[in-house]
């Protein structure tokens, strides 16, 4: 990435499979008390893009509450998810049904490796992209923090590569800045934060580093005020881009003193 070519206006659009948002915030649909409480931070996030776990959320049985009428597809693009997907054969079965049940074509892979650290399986994830990006999907691909494995799965066609910040829903914040940084300044499609994040300041930090953007959903969902804290991490990611987009001061080891030191009397 061009760094002189992203200093513009931090409300400028991003884009992701030829689709373009002002947001940079994606937040998801699960743990939260009801439906209600999911919409309304969502709302309160700004956010554009929702996720949605299409093993956990009914979106396609009417007899029973369905989060489409109180997250509105009109409203939000939805992007579907593999979470709890532990085969390349059941992500990609996953999102053939949802194709069908609301013909969407963005979606997020995730292939998890175990129950216990929730760290992606890179090996089934590759093997399932490269089968969804031959059925003709726009895929976005949660993925571990690793450099090489990002560029590979660039090479196989994502749309956008998602590194963990830290374990799904540990709140741990940003681990490993410095292989973040490396894929950031290697790729060339969007690179967002996926897992990890647990409160505004890290979301910040994600932003700082260089994100286009960050998906949360624990952090959120899991406060305890959750509308308060969507708030915050819209206004965080906001700063974290208007930071990232300033340019920092350069570290030094010395004091520097903030006034000028000629003319004193």
């Amino acid at each position: 990435m061009d760094d002189q070519s992203q200093k513009t206006d931090a409300s400028e659009s991003w884009s992701v499979a030829g689709r373009t948002f002002r947001s940079r915030l994606i937040v998801g649909t699960g743990k939260y008390k009801d439906y209600a409480q999911n919409a309304a931070a969502a709302e309160a996030s700004g956010a554009e893009i929702v996720t949605v776990a299409v093993r956990r959320v009914n979106i396609s049985d009417p007899s029973q509450p369905m989060l489409m009428d109180f997250v509105k597809p009109d409203r939000f693009t939805y992007l579907p998810n593999t979470a709890g997907c532990y085969t390349g054969e059941d992500a990609v079965r996953t999102l053939r049904l949802a194709r069908e049940a609301g013909g969407w074509n963005l979606v997020k892979l995730e292939v998890l490796s175990d129950p216990k650290t929730l760290y992606p399986d890179m090996e089934e994830t590759l093997r399932a992209l490269k089968l969804l990006v031959s059925e003709g999907f726009d895929v976005m691909v949660y993925c571990s923090d690793d450099p090489v494995y990002a560029r590979k799965l660039e090479e196989a066609g994502a749309a956008a590569i998602m590194p963990l910040a830290a374990p799904i829903g540990s709140g741990l914040g940003i681990q490993n800045p410095v292989t973040l940084r490396i894929i950031i300044e290697n790729a060339k499609v969007p690179v967002l934060v996926d897992a990890g994040v647990g409160t505004a300041s890290e979301a910040a930090e994600a932003m700082e580093l260089g994100c286009d953007a960050v998906l949360m959903n624990t952090a959120i969902a899991e406060a305890k005020d959750p509308i308060r804290m969507a708030r915050a991490m819209k206004h965080a990611v906001i700063a974290g881009r208007e930071a990232y987009l300033a340019g920092r001061m350069q570290r030094k080891l010395y004091a520097d003193p903030s006034s000028p030191l000629a003319g004193l009397i």
